[in-house]
């Protein structure tokens, strides 16, 4: 064959080769390419399966108005939406929401609303006819309408207390003046009692001297005197009975229109009142520090009582240990330790007080009736003399009689007061009357001292009490306390 002939047969068959190898690359490519097809195609109805079990078709449309404009580009606008979820939940629940299903941190919130309506339920009467089921925003409208009522029915109550209170004030001012005007009544009958007395006696001693006539005169004038001092008894127990009924109209006032809107103040409030604090505990040695010294007037010897700290002090005194000031210091005293409770030892910042003691006023005491200062059972007939000089050594004041100055009173039990004496008794014993009058006229002062006090709301200790208010129970008893 020709060289020329050749080569072309040559092209030919190299040109078919590759054809051929073209063919089935790009047949090998189709198939490639539509095996990926079908497989991206799969995936796309799947996606499109669990984007119908996410959101209908319907919903897709609008789910750009559902969202809102809040779409920041790195979220997804499912995931807006349960940004969104969180934040109302977050707004009925506190705090971030738990990492959980919408069902579950919808469910939550329900449960938490409805325990909350019950509960609002449960303190407020008034709400009892919310429905269990009402939104958050339907129970925040009636408690708002409740809210209101409330203020206006507590306007209303202010009002009345305001009345109440003008009233009260103008009867207590009325009730005063006449209480002034009756005890100086009172006195001028007195003063024409004793003044009458006086000129009985005169016409007594004239009538063992004079003559017969004299002595008809003057039983005349006796009998003249006596009938002007019966009409001053009556007089004087008018008075008594006016000012006993302006003390009662007053309470009652007190008792049925101001104490069941205002109740009346606790008169014993100023005997709570802590004076200092302890600052240092030494157990070994059983003294304490407290932070009170000679810029505060404390003395050697004065008497603590110490309280729990961060704890009212009981009604009846008693503390948990008693202690005696025995150096002083510029701003802090040291005191042993007289008496503590082994299971409830005195610790640093408890408090100290004492009734009498005060560094910035001179507390005023009234003393009245009998005492047993060392719990021997029998009454100290000296127990008044012995607490007036202990009030006084401590910087207070004991005054004979109440007034609006007192502040406290200090009652034991009432005097006890014997049989009248008879004649035999009185030729026997000259100062059994006496002694009897005495004895009568002690009982009276206890009664007054205590109506007094208790009409002007002043508080009252008896012994015990006010030994434990003044840190001094443990001492009373030994020798030489007082």
């Amino acid at each position: 064959m020709a060289i020329g002939k050749k080569s072309s047969g040559d092209s030919t068959l190299y040109a078919l080769i590759a054809f051929v190898a073209l063919f089935i690359v790009s047949a090998t490519v189709a198939v490639v390419f539509y095996l990926k097809f079908e497989e991206q195609r799969g995936l796309a109805e799947t996606a499109q399966r669990r984007l119908d079990e996410i959101v209908s078709p319907v919903q897709v449309q609008k789910i750009g108005a559902l969202v809102g404009t809040d779409q920041r580009p790195e979220k997804t606008r499912l995931g807006s939406m349960l940004a969104y979820l969180d934040r109302a939940v977050s707004l009925i629940v506190p705090g971030v929401p738990p990492d959980t299903s919408a069902e579950v941190k919808v469910q939550e919130a329900a449960v938490k609303v409805r325990d909350i309506i019950a509960e609002i339920k449960k303190q407020n009467p008034e709400l009892a006819d919310i429905d269990p089921n009402s939104s958050m925003l339907q129970v925040t409208d009636k408690m708002m309408t409740v809210l209101a009522n409330t203020k206006n029915s507590e306007a209303a109550a202010k009002e009345d207390l305001k009345t109440l209170q003008n009233r009260f004030d103008d009867a207590m001012k009325a009730s005063l003046d006449k209480e002034q005007a009756l005890l100086a009544e009172k006195e001028k009958f007195q003063q024409q009692y004793e003044k009458a007395r006086t000129g009985y006696d005169e016409l007594k001693d004239l009538l063992e001297k004079k003559t017969d006539e004299q002595v008809k005169d003057l039983y005349a004038k006796l009998d003249e005197e006596r009938t002007q001092q019966e009409e001053t008894s009556k007089q004087f127990l008018r008075t008594q009975a006016e000012l006993r009924t302006a003390e009662e109209r007053i309470q009652r006032i007190l008792k049925e229109d101001v104490w069941p809107i205002k109740p009346p103040p606790d008169v014993e409030v100023k005997a709570f009142e802590p004076d200092g604090r302890v600052i240092l505990v030494d157990s070994q040695s059983k003294i304490v520090h407290i932070n009170l010294g000679s810029d505060d007037h404390v003395y050697r010897g004065l008497t603590f009582s110490v309280y729990d700290k961060n704890q009212p002090i009981p009604r009846d005194g008693k503390g948990k240990a008693e202690i005696e000031v025995y150096n002083i210091d510029k701003t802090i005293s040291a005191a042993r330790i007289l008496n503590s409770n082994p299971k409830n030892p005195i610790v640093a910042d408890d408090i100290v007080a004492n009734l009498i003691w005060s560094p910035n006023q001179t507390n005023t005491f009234v003393i009245a009736g009998d005492f047993d200062l060392s719990d021997s059972g029998v009454n100290d007939p000296d127990a008044i003399a012995k607490l007036t000089g202990l009030v006084d050594e401590w910087g207070g004041k004991v005054a004979d009689k109440v007034n609006v100055n007192t502040d406290f009173v200090i009652l034991g039990t009432p005097p006890v007061v014997p049989p009248r004496p008879t004649l035999e008794q009185m030729e026997t014993y000259p100062d059994a009357m006496q002694k009897y009058d005495k004895a009568v006229g002690r009982l009276n002062n206890y009664k007054q001292v205590r109506s007094q006090a208790e009409a002007l709301w002043i508080p009252i200790l008896n012994a015990d009490r006010f030994l434990y208010f003044i840190g001094y129970k443990t001492r009373a008893g030994e020798p030489g306390a007082f």
